[in-house]
């Protein structure tokens, strides 16, 4: 197991004006008067500072924040971090590449001014993989963005900058965003709560847009449940998803007995390991304990979907290649790391297959239905295995060796991604001697974010998540 001692945990809570609140508590109390929006963000920039230079976190950060407009905002005065592939006005958008040079946007993103609405105080923003394509937050001539918990192993990807801030108390949240599992991936590594909304729930990026399949959805990361539950009511006071279910606010359990079925392995084949196994395990066991029916089911969905998804997200970074210009002028695909590079070079030997890979992946949501009837609620792990180690899934490790490490730790998270289905990662019930975090992940039809958000609500009153300054 993992040791622990103050050399590899990192964190940042202290007694200044943040203290141990999440982002609903902490909005709370602004309101009250109890401290300012200029108090608070002027000790969350402390806080970055101090925990900055062991978790390299932060890609830039605004020079004078100004707390949000939005005063009667759930998050009003709350500080947070834009993730480095989403546009924030005055700040360059590097997208985690070396392969050209960002300039300033000169607009929001159609997503920040969304997050926004909710009156977050936004301090900077947070690296991520080069294009959010790996699952680990590392680079080839960089430093990588370290796991709070343990400084020597990952903290996830693609959103493992914004993960790592939160984890170490420097914000309460962070916006994170979901193409294959980059919320949920990041929260399981990072001991927090990661949702990603119903496709359509929050405002859509504008590039996924115009993709044959639109793979991302936008949110955040958090400590707690309700700030995730907040989160997507702000979201849906400023638009309503188009066609889904009205959520509004989220506030607990509802005490329903609900019907859940759970897989301990991939439908890909790949088995999870002895730790992660026994996190799921354990969760049935609350969960039946609380009065949910709990049962083993299988996902049918079709024996090609990991090539399939492969394939697709190798004609993302060919696009990428083909359009990197307009990103900047500069841009040169062949400084693209080596994952991309890999996932580019494997899609030109098979672009052929690409009509193929379409029909297959939009057919998915037939077989996906199919496996949800008699059931509310899907429950697996979050990855197959436990998070690794730093240098593990870098992209320095050659293409054919690393894709192999890659599919045999994401297999899980695409699948609502495909389907366009909510998916919340919350942390499991840790070993005893205190490891590094594993998450458990609860996935649902379209639209019914809100019976995630109650299991998830129920699990966290009945053992409340372990926090990082009690190690």
């Amino acid at each position: 197991m993992t040791s622990f001692d103050e050399q590899t945990v990192v964190h940042a809570f202290s007694d200044d004006a943040l203290g141990e609140h999440d982002a609903v508590g902490l909005a709370a109390a602004i309101r009250r008067g109890e401290v300012s929006a200029a108090e608070v963000a002027r000790d969350a920039v402390e806080r970055v500072r101090a925990v900055e230079a062991r978790l390299g976190a932060v890609q830039a950060s605004v020079d004078r924040p100004v707390p949000g407009a939005a005063t009667d905002g759930a998050f009003a005065g709350v500080p947070t971090f834009v993730k480095d592939n989403t546009d924030y006005l005055g700040l360059p958008t590097g997208h985690g590449s070396a392969a050209f040079r960002p300039s300033a946007a000169r607009r929001h993103a159609p997503f920040t001014r969304q997050f926004l609405s909710s009156g977050v105080t936004v301090l900077g923003k947070t690296r991520l993989p080069e294009f959010g394509f790996s699952p680990t937050t590392e680079y080839e001539n960089a430093e990588p963005v370290r796991n709070p918990w343990h400084t020597g192993h990952s903290a996830g990807g693609s959103s493992g900058g914004s993960a790592a801030l939160v984890a170490a108390g420097a914000v309460p949240i962070a916006h994170a965003n979901d193409g294959g599992g980059s919320i949920r991936i990041p929260a399981a590594c990072c001991g927090l709560v990661g949702l990603k909304p119903t496709r359509g729930r929050v405002v859509a990026n504008a590039q996924s847009r115009q993709l044959p399949l639109d793979l991302v959805c936008d949110g955040i990361v958090s400590r707690s449940v309700r700030d995730a539950a907040a989160f997507l009511a702000a979201a849906e006071r400023y638009r309503p998803g188009p066609g889904l279910p009205p959520l509004g606010l989220v506030e607990g359990p509802a005490g329903q007995r609900l019907r859940i079925g759970f897989l301990l392995d991939s439908p890909n084949g790949v088995r999870s390991d002895p730790a992660t196994r026994a996190a799921v395990e354990q969760t049935v066991t609350t969960l039946e304990r609380l009065g949910h029916s709990v049962e083993p089911v299988e996902l049918a969905i079709d024996p090609s979907f990991t090539d399939d998804f492969l394939a697709y997200w190798g004609m993302l970074s060919f696009l990428i290649g083909l359009t990197g210009r307009s990103l900047g002028s500069d841009f040169d695909r062949r400084r693209m790391d080596g994952l991309s590079r890999g996932l580019r070079e494997e899609y030109l030997r098979n672009w052929r297959r690409t009509p193929g890979v379409l029909r297959r992946l939009k057919r998915t949501r037939e077989a996906y239905a199919a496996s949800f009837r008699g059931l509310d609620v899907l429950l697996s792990p979050v990855l197959a295995q436990t998070t690794p180690s730093i240098g593990h899934l870098s992209p320095t490790v050659p293409y054919p060796a690393l894709i192999e490490r890659i599919l045999a730790y994401v297999a899980f998270t695409p699948v609502d991604n495909v389907v366009g289905t909510p998916s919340i990662s919350v942390p499991a019930a840790g070993p005893a001697d205190g490891g590094l975090p594993i998450g458990v992940m609860f996935s649902g039809r379209p639209g019914d974010e809100r019976k995630l958000l109650e299991v998830a609500f129920q699990l966290e009153a009945d053992r409340p998540f372990r926090r990082i300054q009690d190690l």
